[in-house]
């Protein structure tokens, strides 16, 4: 065990802020629930434009690098091949950004949105059925993955390009903040995200398990109790710490290329044996919604309500910054994960292929799972939204799967799917969080490291879940993440900055993938400064 490796004030002030934030809400939770609340609704409420102009710029931002000189920069060596394929990049990257959250949001958001529809629609009205299914694909869509992808530049950069065996947020800022990163002020940057993530995975767990329980509940008559949902949580945290423990190329690559062809297995069943045309037609329909008013979903707040005859709905807080906020949060570990997979590629298929193949599977989630829901509901074949507000929306995504052929077998692929989804989402979060806590990272962070994480990401959620708060947990990370606004401002620039200086000091490129070799523009550098200084010393000579 190499203690040497470890950077220890990083380590332990992730674990004070988690244990200082979580064991207050686990001795106070109604207090602390309020406290929570109150900050959160201050951070979204006063906020949100905030959040809304970060989306949008992040977006216009890397679809301008992408096409860009910088954009053309190869992630490696000249003769790098890449280190993943395709199809198991695409699985990668898109299990740990999304998770088993999509499984819940997908089946049933749109239930909320039919009900309190945006632009102060009538709920459950005609107008209302067009916008249900629109907009989680749009919650879930280009913005939501922008923002993912945004820290994977400057980190791959630095790690593949410039060759610092580092996955550290403050590392990728240095060109920026400069010495200050080896002060108290990187270690704060590296714990904030570190907070955040682990938050991140506590509303992924609260969201999650729940549903497996159902699942299970269905499949076994075990009630979806505590009981039921520690043993799920347990064995979900044993999965992940296994592949964690294996590494990238024969834990987390395997889980999550048997995750997505899991995924498309049962996607094409719901779409082949369900209501074929209507979710063609009805995803169609709100991709052309989505492209129609795209400026206005993405900008649209409530600056009139409660004034001049208009009624605050909250529906811009409680959804589309509640959203751009949460995939804040994750976007430094996402951006971290990407980056570490991503050898061989250039910055443009890395930001391109993430956007566009992170896009394609929440729409087809969303466009086949969701739009199947809600043909259920228009049809009158099934009340949805009824059954979910008498019982739960868990329950309400297990009766909704009921009523596909075959359910016998469709509602134990689907609950093993999400135990495997919650899976992949944590061992790339541990492998990730091992990473940022080390000096550096080689090829591999530690495995005793990569274990105790895993198990750190289980047990506090866990300890939560038993006094009813991991909501507030989640909650609490989302306030916390705030900074991360600013240090992602630090990460952009800190990226162009440094690309910037390297072209400049590159020879003439022809090729239209661009190759820096670090080694040789340190010592032209050198060359150059001799030569300046040997000038110098000439004409002093001379005078």
């Amino acid at each position: 065990m190499n203690k040497n490796l470890i950077d220890w004030p990083t380590f332990t002030g992730a674990l004070i802020i988690l244990l200082a934030v979580s064991i207050p809400l686990a001795v106070f939770p109604e207090s602390g629930k309020e406290i929570v609340s109150m900050a959160n609704d201050f951070v979204t409420g006063n906020f949100g434009v905030l959040y809304l102009i970060f989306g949008l710029a992040t977006f216009a931002f890397l679809i301008y690098v992408s096409f860009s000189k910088n954009g053309q920069i190869k992630l490696g060596d000249k003769v790098s091949e890449r280190e993943f394929g395709t199809f198991s990049w695409a699985a990668m990257l898109f299990a740990a950004g999304i998770g088993s959250s999509i499984l819940y949001w997908a089946m049933i958001e749109w239930a909320h949105y039919y009900q309190g529809p945006p632009f102060g629609i009538e709920g459950e009205s005609k107008e209302a059925i067009q916008w249900a299914p629109a907009y989680g694909i749009f919650h879930w869509g280009p913005m939501a993955w922008a923002i993912y992808t945004l820290p994977s530049l400057p980190i791959a950069y630095f790690y593949y390009v410039r060759k610092k065996p580092v996955l550290k947020i403050s590392e990728a800022v240095r060109p920026v903040l400069g010495k200050l990163v080896d002060t108290p002020l990187g270690n704060i940057i590296d714990v904030l995200f570190m907070f955040g993530l682990m938050g991140g995975a506590g509303t992924t767990l609260a969201l999650g398990t729940p549903m497996i329980a159902q699942g299970v509940n269905d499949i076994t008559g075990l009630p979806p109790n505590l009981a039921t949902k520690t043993v799920i949580m347990l064995l979900c945290t044993a999965i992940f710490a296994v592949s964690s423990y294996s590494g990238l190329r024969r834990g987390i690559k395997v889980l999550s290329d048997v995750n997505l062809w899991l995924a498309i297995f049962i996607l094409a069943f719901i779409f082949v044996l369900g209501p074929t045309v209507f979710i063609s037609e009805t995803t169609f329909t709100s991709f052309g919604l989505i492209l129609n008013n795209f400026f206005k979903m993405a900008t649209w707040l409530e600056p009139f309500a409660n004034v001049g005859g208009f009624t605050e709905t909250g529906f811009p807080e409680a959804w589309t910054v509640f959203y751009w906020a949460w995939w804040l949060v994750y976007a430094p570990f996402v951006g971290l994960f990407v980056a570490r997979i991503s050898r061989g590629r250039t910055i443009q298929e890395m930001i391109l292929g993430t956007i566009i193949y992170g896009t394609l599977g929440s729409v087809l989630f969303f466009g086949i799972m969701g739009n199947y829901g809600l043909y259920l509901q228009l049809t009158g074949t099934f009340d949805v939204v009824g059954y979910m507000n008498e019982t739960s929306p868990q329950a309400a995504i297990i009766a909704i799967l009921n009523h596909l052929p075959m359910a016998v077998i469709m509602v134990p692929l689907f609950t093993i799917l999400a135990i495997i989804f919650l899976a992949t989402t944590f061992d790339s979060s541990s492998y990730i969080l091992a990473a940022v806590v080390q000096k550096e990272v080689q090829t591999e962070p530690l495995r005793w490291n990569r274990l105790f994480w895993a198990f750190t990401l289980c047990l506090m959620p866990l300890v939560l879940m038993y006094v009813g708060d991991l909501e507030t947990l989640q909650t609490a990370s989302i306030v916390a993440g705030f900074p991360v606004l600013f240090i992602m401002g630090l990460l952009t620039w800190s990226f162009m900055k440094a690309s910037n200086e390297d072209l400049r000091a590159s020879k003439d490129y022809e090729p239209s993938t661009i190759y820096i070799n670090r080694r040789e523009i340190v010592q032209r550098a050198r060359k150059r400064q001799e030569q300046e200084a040997a000038l110098k010393r000439s004409e002093d000579k001379e005078s």
